[in-house]
């Protein structure tokens, strides 16, 4: 196998791949071995077509594309192995030049490579002084959302719904008297005025006791991720089946001794004003990182090329995908119940993509010019860190780690951005 690499603009290259002839002929053996049952020729059985005969009567092309999927893959990690002074930043866009029997195999993965970085000021960065006091209105509204986890959720059989509620719904949507996909649920828990489901459809459960059924008229948004629903008119088939509020606490020293290890709302307001002063410290040290890699950012220059860009997009919206099928709801459930479509959820998405690119690669860049270096002591510390956070023993930690590099060289790799992150940070000025 031989790759060349064609360095393109904007931080793009090309991989030209080439595979030998007897490699791609195993790879039409194995898609032969692969189809050869759902293949059917007069004068023989099922799966016991000769690959020659297949060949003869449909084209030797015929397994050319399953050919290509086996080969490919493989073929582009080798290639990634061969190339290890490219930073790859992206998945490959594959295309096939040559695909002949007798030939060899040729093809190329279009990639973004990672981009340099034109560094700015980094050391006594300008910031925002950033107020971390604590007032009794911050004090009020912790007290006020503790006494929100501790309500009781009772249920409501005396009146109809109201705005806050949670409406144990069934529903069922339909489109011109049809059903659509994805547009039924039973017993679904709707908080009225979370604005969780399409506009319109929860102000109309308003005003409706258990029981009821009534029909809910929405209409879908002309940009609807489902071409087929969108713009259209959507009626609801919905049931009633339970209808439930928050009944709050009193505020009083009962309620202080049930939530904290103090008897009196004196001591607890003055023990929550301590919590929120060190996690406005935490906050306020976070939002000065942020404060300072962006004014870095913005004093620096880069190129970053879409591919990579898409690329971290995928990945966000994969990490939300589990998300939401962690509580029971899929994607497409989500964009029905939103009115958002894939593209601009991409779109929204794009924002913090770039801003998570951009900040890595100014810290990258940094670390490349301070040469950090990271002591045993340093490496295990961390390693006490990640243990500490993944509540597991360092040894057991050491121990999964083993002998991998790349693993190694990850959390090496954290430490040195760590060293950047306090190095810009601790030298910023505060206005």
């Amino acid at each position: 196998m031989s790759v060349k690499v064609e360095k393109l603009e904007k931080n793009m290259a090309k991989l030209t791949i080439e595979v030998a002839p007897e490699e791609f002929e195993q790879a039409v053996k194995k898609a032969y071995n692969k189809n050869k049952g759902k293949m059917s020729v007069p004068g023989f059985r099922k799966g016991k077509v000769p690959q020659a005969m297949i060949e003869k009567m449909y084209g030797p092309e015929v397994f050319y594309e399953d050919a290509a999927n086996i080969i490919i893959p493989d073929a582009y990690a080798k290639a990634l192995d061969e190339t290890e002074d490219l930073e790859i930043v992206s998945r490959p866009k594959i295309d096939v030049d040559q695909c002949e029997k007798g030939k060899p195999f040729i093809f190329t993965a279009e990639v973004a490579l990672k981009p340099c970085v034109e560094l700015g000021k980094y050391k006594g960065v300008k910031i925002e002084k950033i107020d971390t006091a604590v007032t009794d209105e911050d004090i009020d509204k912790e007290i006020k959302r503790e006494q929100e986890v501790n309500a009781r959720t009772i249920t409501v059989t005396d009146r109809a719904v109201k705005d806050g509620d949670t409406a144990v719904i069934d529903f069922e949507g339909f489109v011109d008297g049809e059903a659509f996909a994805g547009g039924k649920g039973e017993n679904y828990p709707l908080v009225i005025g979370s604005g969780s489901f399409i506009p319109g459809f929860e102000d109309q459960i308003i005003g409706k006791n258990t029981g009821d059924e009534c029909d809910v008229n929405v209409t879908f948004p002309e940009d609807y991720n489902a071409k087929e629903l969108a713009g259209k008119d959507a009626v609801f088939k919905v049931k009633v089946n339970e209808i439930k509020e928050k009944e709050l606490p009193e505020l009083d020293d009962e309620f202080a001794s049930e939530v904290s290890e103090f008897d009196t709302m004196a001591e607890y307001r003055e023990d929550v004003k301590k919590n929120l002063a060190e996690k406005k410290e935490k906050e306020a040290k976070e939002k000065k990182e942020d404060a300072v890699i962006e004014a870095i950012i913005k004093d620096s220059k880069m190129e970053i090329p879409e591919p990579m860009i898409d690329t971290n997009v995928d990945n966000m919206i994969s990490d939300y995908a589990q998300r939401l099928q962690s509580q029971g709801l899929s994607l497409e459930q989500y964009f029905m119940f939103t009115g958002l479509n894939m593209d601009k959820f991409r779109e929204q998405m794009r924002e913090g993509a770039v801003k998570r690119i951009e900040s890595r690669l100014v810290l990258d860049a940094i670390v490349a010019a301070e040469d950090f270096n990271v002591s045993d002591d340093e490496y295990e510390k961390e390693l006490e860190r990640i243990a500490g956070e993944s509540k597991m023993e360092v040894d057991k930690l050491k121990e999964y780690i083993g002998d991998d590099e790349v693993g190694k060289n990850r959390i090496i790799d954290d430490v040195k951005i760590q060293k950047a992150i306090d190095l810009i940070t601790d030298s910023a000025v505060e206005k």
